[in-house]
């Protein structure tokens, strides 16, 4: 019953009698009216949910659980159960070989784009392969051997469909500088060969290695300041060694640090020569090959004493397998240049894979990417090539020109094979100023101002971080600018627990560097490509500044931050509901 105490609570016992008769009738007719007003219904019932605890597991079984999730995290073997004995063996085809999976769907059109993009990478690929192999001290020729077998072992084994394979820039700069340490190839030029191609056996032995073992995840943790800093302070060492070639100097520093190099420039003035074909456009690399060609070709009369490639053997790629380098004094150099090589190249090939894979909306095995990256550099180095791995600026031509899938491999070698085959006296006359020119546009690059200048904004300590690799590079070495950039991890005080039916994931970070955050990001949009959220809840201090200064946040929106786990949950959970 309820009763409104205002119509009650002015009753007074010093009332007269008469007053006293109406108050009680009052009394009666409220009480009366109170009594007409209907009981509101009983609320429901609790729902009781009994909390069990999870099923008995054995040590073994729980230690199982979790290598599990770690290495297999997307149970590859799921596909093939309750499957029968052919299917099974076309499951395995395709998850061996990822051209069994796309082959049969692959029309005539599709091929019309590859064949375009194939042969737009070729150009580029033709004088890059020969600019790289010098840059790694090797001759010119075995940068186009370099770009005719590994792309197309990566076609049948790769998955990115727009990882253009071949030589690139840091990789060979850093072959170049750790073997030349060890070995002078002008002194001894089969020994130096013989531990390049130990080097990339070696390299791609790790690569390998890293994906059969599913170890993928050691490349994120690879600091990604550090790394910015080395790729930059490389790239002034690889333009700077470039002024052998611009100027014309003869007598030139072996050395890879700035100062040797800058010495070198000022004592040889007197060797330096006025380039005059440097106003020629690396932008196009091959119409710039091509062109400078024919006028040193026509004018070589008058031109005579401008350096070129020179005498360049027609055919396809030796074998090599015999110069393999297992033994000797010479091993130990040839170990530690692969390794390193390896990781940089892989590095540089599972981060370009991943970039257009997300630009189309489409997953890359990072796992089969470095098998395919490994055993296509294990079958390079049989076959006269050195360490090869995805392009990001032969890549980015490769999307842009519209590739579909890594056909545009094939075509691409199939254009090196036929520059073997048949055109290779045409680049006797190709002059070096020109190779120079084309290195120095594709490095130039790599140096990345923007992105320093976001590492001061969000966290100083990983600037500092950067400008010591770029500085390691730069006065002491290239490898230890490298191991400056070592491994370590982007996320500090990482806890991630799940609930027993898998309805939400929580991950506990104490702290996040600039690595952290662009996982972060990347981690988002993978999730929301799978229908998934993922919210911040109750971020310390520390990680929330370094959030709002790189702009992190904007991307979360109003429902992307709670400030509890509970919160989150309990929103979500009923925002979902909700739904129809």
């Amino acid at each position: 019953m309820r009763m409104n105490s205002n119509r009650v609570e002015h009753f007074s016992g010093h009332a007269s009698d008469s007053d006293g008769v109406e108050a009680a009738a009052t009394f009666e007719r409220v009480i009366n009216h109170a009594t007409t007003v209907p009981m509101p219904p009983p609320p429901p019932p609790l729902e009781v949910h009994k909390v069990r605890l999870p099923p008995h597991a054995t040590t073994l079984q729980k230690l199982r659980h979790r290598l599990s999730e770690i290495f297999f995290p997307d149970d590859p073997l799921h596909r093939f159960k309750n499957q029968s004995v052919l299917k099974k063996l076309i499951l395995g085809l395709q998850f061996l070989f990822p051209i069994f999976h796309w082959g049969p769907s692959y029309n005539l059109t599709l091929l019309k784009s590859d064949v375009i993009s194939g042969l737009t990478i070729a150009s580029l690929a033709i004088p890059q392969g020969i600019s790289y192999a010098k840059l790694a001290n090797l001759p010119p020729i075995v940068g186009l051997y370099s770009s005719f077998v590994p792309p197309l072992i990566y076609s049948v084994l790769g998955s990115s469909r727009h990882l253009a394979v071949g030589p690139v820039s840091i990789a060979s700069l850093v072959m170049g500088t750790m073997l030349n340490e060890a070995v002078s190839y002008a002194e001894e030029p089969i020994l130096y060969l013989q531990l390049a191609f130990t080097a990339t056996f070696i390299a791609g032995l790790f690569q390998a290695s890293l994906g059969l073992l599913r170890l993928g995840f050691v490349i994120d943790f690879l600091s990604k300041a550090t790394l910015m800093g080395f790729m930059a302070g490389a790239a002034i060492i690889v333009s700077l060694q470039q002024l052998k070639g611009l100027l014309g100097i003869v007598h030139f520093t072996s050395k890879m640090q700035l100062v040797p190099v800058l010495s070198s420039v000022l004592r040889r003035k007197d060797e330096s020569m006025k380039p005059k074909f440097f106003w020629i456009s690396a932008a196009a690399p091959l119409a710039s090959v091509i062109l400078s060609t024919l006028l040193v070709t026509l004018l070589k009369s008058k031109l005579h004493k401008i350096p070129t490639i020179g005498h360049l053997p027609k055919g396809l790629n030796p074998p090599s397998s015999n110069m393999l380098y297992f033994h000797g004094s010479y091993l130990v150099v040839a170990i530690k240049t692969g390794i390193v090589t390896g990781i940089l190249s892989l590095t540089e090939g599972i981060a370009v894979g991943r970039t257009f894979a997300a630009m189309k909306n489409y997953q890359v095995d990072g796992n089969k990417d470095m098998m395919a990256i490994g055993l296509m550099n294990m079958a390079g180095s049989c076959s006269s090539c050195f360490v090869t791995s995805g392009s990001f600026s032969r890549s980015a031509v490769n999307y842009n020109a519209g590739a579909q899938s890594v056909v545009s491999n094939i075509i691409m070698a199939a254009a090196v094979l036929v520059t073997l085959l048949f055109l290779m006296p045409l680049f006797y006359y190709t002059p070096n100023v020109i190779l120079a020119a084309i290195i120095i546009t594709a490095v130039i690059g790599l140096i990345d101002y923007e992105g320093a200048f976001r590492l001061w904004k969000v966290d100083k300590l990983d600037f500092v971080a950067c400008l010591s690799s770029f500085l390691g590079v730069l006065f002491i070495s290239v490898p230890l600018g490298l191991a400056i950039a070592d491994i370590k991890m982007d996320w500090g005080g990482r806890r991630v627990d799940s609930d027993q039916q898998g309805k939400h994931n929580e991950m506990s970070v104490t702290a996040i560097d600039t690595s952290g955050i662009e996982t972060i990001r990347e981690l988002r949009k993978t999730i929301e490509k799978r229908s998934l959220q993922l919210v911040l809840a109750n971020p310390v201090g520390n990680v929330m500044e370094k959030l709002h200064k790189s702009d992190i946040l904007e991307c979360f929106g109003l429902n992307g931050l709670y400030l509890t786990v509970g919160e989150a949950v309990a929103d979500i959970s009923s925002s979902w509901k909700a739904q129809p």
